[in-house]
């Protein structure tokens, strides 16, 4: 019965991490279904936006008007991106606007650390890292709060994001410019809008995840390197998915905690760095375009 409940407490663990990776996926399929370009800035983005945060609750914001202060700052980079990068690159190929995009990660890190400086950054959201003594006590799990809310609240974001895009006129207008840009622009659909508001939610989104992993390991650069994390999640769900995002992190979640704890001694330990990137082969090997991504049909 203990290995039991030790085996569910991992795979929760795994779950609500996973949860974590999906949100950061989310930016990249945002950009991904809008524009046909992976966005190698997304983890730029991240540290970016929750330094900024923490800075300008150093200066003496509060935390509600921080978090406003930094959603709008967000929507300017969206809006200098869009206006200043990728409008003189519409006609080009995607291979320019990928390089555009990694160049944008090289700027937005040396911005935040410009401005806000290099220094590791503790950023207290009120939650504590601690088992919840009512699944204690009723469940027999130890499951942390701030895992807890961090799923939570990253599950919530998801959804409401993926509601929006289907069922709102701009989610509607999204879906049109993914599938064919140009007939999108013929019916009417500003295009030029239709970015800044994918940017801007990326931007958003990036800043909740920003959060959600600097309470837990400290706003520091390391938080770029969830750009890393998010790859196999999309390889697993589909670029271009938004339930592929959810699924993609949730399994790469699960699985590798699962892998870390039962096989990771007979490796020396640190599987879960790895493990992912060997499903995500596995995945490119037998099914590319992912779980809920479009096959592709290539015509010789």
């Amino acid at each position: 019965m203990i290995e039991v409940l030790f085996f569910i407490e991992v795979v929760v663990g795994g779950l609500l991490a996973g949860t974590m990776y999906s949100l950061v996926a989310l930016g990249f399929v945002l950009i991904y279904k809008a524009s046909s370009t992976f966005n190698f800035a997304q983890g730029a983005m991240v540290f970016f936006a929750v330094l900024a945060f923490v800075g300008l609750m150093e200066l003496g914001l509060s935390f509600p008007l921080g978090f406003i202060a930094t959603v709008f700052l967000m929507f300017v980079v969206g809006f200098c991106t869009e206006r200043l990068v990728l409008q003189p690159l519409m006609n080009q190929s995607e291979d320019t606007l990928l390089m555009a995009t990694i160049g944008l990660g090289f700027v937005l890190e040396g911005l935040a650390q410009a401005a806000w400086g290099v220094e590791v950054r503790r950023l207290d959201l009120g939650i504590g890292d601690f088992p919840i003594p009512w699944i204690v006590d009723n469940l027999g799990l130890f499951i942390s709060a701030l895992d807890l809310t961090a799923g939570f609240v990253a599950m919530t974001m998801i959804v409401g994001l993926a509601l929006l895009f289907k069922y709102t006129k701009m989610g509607l207008g999204l879906r049109a410019v993914a599938d064919d840009p140009g007939a999108a622009s013929s019916i009417g659909i500003p295009l030029k809008n239709i970015m800044l508001m994918v940017w801007t939610a990326a931007g958003v989104v990036a800043l909740i995840a920003g959060m959600m992993w600097g309470a837990r390991a400290g706003v520091q650069f390391a938080l770029v390197d969830l750009a890393l994390k998010a790859l196999p999640v999309l390889i697993i769900g589909g670029f271009s998915s938004i339930p592929g995002a959810i699924v993609g992190g949730l399994l790469i979640g699960a699985t590798e905690k699962v892998l870390e704890v039962y096989i990771g001694p007979f490796f020396g330990g640190a599987i879960e760095g790895w493990a992912p990137y060997v499903l995500a082969i596995f995945f490119l090997l037998y099914r590319p375009e992912g779980l809920f991504g479009e096959k592709i049909i290539r015509r010789v």
